[in-house]
């Protein structure tokens, strides 16, 4: 089992920069996958981008290029670094944890791209 909890949301104008933090409650070596999903108001959650336990990283097209993700396990926690941000960026953004067959979910990070 593994808690999950995010930080770093908050309000950004166009154009700027926020860096996402999920933080785990044990140990992230053994984690086989940990990602980022996202979900705009009236709309489906869409997965944003993942990072398995060797580093390899996967992202939507949308945001390839702009969006990094990256994990510590020395930290036991998972970023999202996400630049040159639009106001289509803006949703509720979670974490989760891949694990033994289960998924684990963070309680939301709210972004909110707007000037």
């Amino acid at each position: 089992q593994v808690q999950l909890v995010e930080s770093g949301g908050g309000l950004v104008q166009p154009g700027g920069s926020l860096r996402l933090s999920c933080a785990a409650s044990r140990s992230i070596v053994s984690i086989n996958v940990m990602g980022w999903y996202r979900q705009a108001p009236g709309k489906q959650r869409e997965l944003v981008a993942t990072i398995n336990s060797g580093g390899t990283t996967n992202y939507v097209d949308s945001v390839r290029g702009r969006f990094t993700i990256s994990r510590d396990n020395a930290k036991n926690t998972m970023y999202l670094q996400m630049n040159t941000l639009k106001p289509e960026d803006t949703a509720v953004y979670y974490c989760y944890a891949l694990t033994m067959g289960r998924k684990y979910w963070g309680q939301g990070t709210q972004v909110t791209v707007s000037s």
